[in-house]
């Protein structure tokens, strides 16, 4: 059963029991679109705007590391046949998406078979988010998974002198390619974070620490726009992909979605960080309303027309370049919003928090065939050049869960703390 459309604005008032009410519908609705995901060789398949499965689009590392994640704080909720989804998915990390012979795991691999050659960041760090959530719920295989996928990234992709990971390799792990990135760093610092809350183990947040620390200058010399595209000696490629500017991972210009997301995950660290001063911790604080902040001043409503919505891109300064709206981009808006409400106590953002959750219902929620639509034109009319269908459901999941948890927990240790307190009353 899809979510109403709700007509009291309560429901999207951060904290309200009405609300709390509406995030409960919201996510089982996304639980009940994803169950048919499993491929039957192990892994996840993509999903069409029915939630069918899409063999034809291939199973991808990153989508089934991210159906592992999200059917994994399903079963700590309670939801029913999530168990039995997390090692669906699980199956495929330790199955066909592994390369046995050279280690790591593949991008992907089609519809025939036949493995992706490159060996990329971005997708071992959802692995690596993956495990700590199937080794947290104690799924069998979870932490030869954790182990192994720590060691081919600390070996492969972290580069210790820079405090900052490297990109994309070819499958043998014999040539690196000199291109470096900060989106697959960003969701570094996330995996890293999900590892220190797991494992215990510090050191896990102290690079986490370290690359935020890297990003954060290049941010503030471009006015709080973060450089996404860099060489290999670290220097920023500005007008990289100028020729295909809404390029699915690495499109050119400012993503004010990533300065949201950036900000959300900032403010984490910060907020969890024992071995910082006071004083940091401010300032860090502090650099996260300015991402956010200018990304909602850049981003907001920007494009031709004015249509309610967050560009996907714009350039260095400020202009619109993209102006479709992507659903991930309003899911890490209701994240960071409702962590720098928490962290700061500042009703700008409980507003942006209410705004963000009016524009997801009237716009991206599927109230007919259920989860989000994944992205929509600057009118806000629905297409799919970009992301096709509804491949997976983290980033709206997530959504749903880290408005009511500790801001400074990743968000499945913090949803298994908060059920452990509860049961104790």
């Amino acid at each position: 059963m899809t979510v109403d459309r709700q007509h009291d604005s309560a429901a999207y008032e951060f904290g309200c029991t009405k609300h709390l009410h509406f995030l409960e519908a919201v996510r089982k609705d996304l639980w009940a679109f994803g169950r048919r995901f499993p491929a039957p060789q192990g892994g996840s398949y993509c999903l069409d705007t029915l939630g069918n499965p899409v063999p034809a689009q291939g199973i991808h590392t990153w989508i089934t590391s991210r159906m592992v994640h999200v059917y994994a704080l399903g079963e700590v909720a309670g939801h029913q046949g999530s168990e039995g989804l997390v090692d669906c998915a699980l199956a495929g990390l330790t199955g066909m998406l592994h390369d046995d012979e050279h280690d790591g795991w593949y991008s992907s691999i089609n519809a025939e078979g036949t493995p992706q050659a490159d060996k990329v960041c971005y997708a071992h760090a959802f692995v690596m988010l993956a495990a700590t959530s199937a080794t947290l719920t104690c799924h069998a295989g979870a932490r030869d998974v954790l182990d192994e996928s720590v060691d081919v990234f600390m070996e492969r992709f972290w580069d210790d002198d820079e405090g900052l990971a490297v990109d994309t390799w070819n499958d043998d792990f014999t040539q690196l390619d000199t291109y470096r990135g900060l989106n697959a760093n960003m969701h570094t610092v996330e995996a890293f974070l999900a590892l220190a809350d797991v494992l215990h183990q510090e050191e896990w947040r102290e690079r986490a620490g370290r690359i935020v620390a890297r990003v954060l200058p290049w941010a503030e010399r471009n006015h709080w726009r973060i450089p996404e595209h860099f060489n290999n000696d670290w220097e920023a490629l500005l007008e990289f992909n100028d020729d295909r500017r809404d390029d699915q991972f690495k499109p050119y210009g400012a993503t004010p979605g990533h300065g949201i997301e950036w900000s959300r995950l900032i403010a984490q660290y910060a907020l969890s960080s024992l071995s910082i001063a006071d004083t940091t911790r401010r300032h860090l604080i502090a650099s996260a309303t300015n991402l956010f902040n200018r990304a909602v001043l850049d981003g907001w409503a920007s494009a031709e027309g004015k249509h309610p919505g967050l560009s996907y891109t714009t350039d260095w300064e400020g202009a619109t370049v993209v102006g479709d709206r992507m659903h991930w981009t309003l899911a890490e808006g209701v994240n960071a919003a409702a962590t720098l409400y928490t962290a700061t106590g500042d009703e700008r953002y409980a507003q942006w928090y209410q705004c963000f959750w009016n524009y997801i219902d009237e716009f991206v929620v599927d109230h007919i065939h259920g989860s989000w639509f994944h992205q929509l034109d600057a009118r806000n009319t629905v297409i799919g050049t970009v992301w096709p269908g509804k491949p997976d459901l983290y980033h709206a999941l997530q959504a749903t869960f880290i408005p009511q948890l500790s801001p400074a927990l990743s968000v499945l240790p913090a949803l298994k703390s908060q059920q452990e307190e509860m049961a104790c009353k």
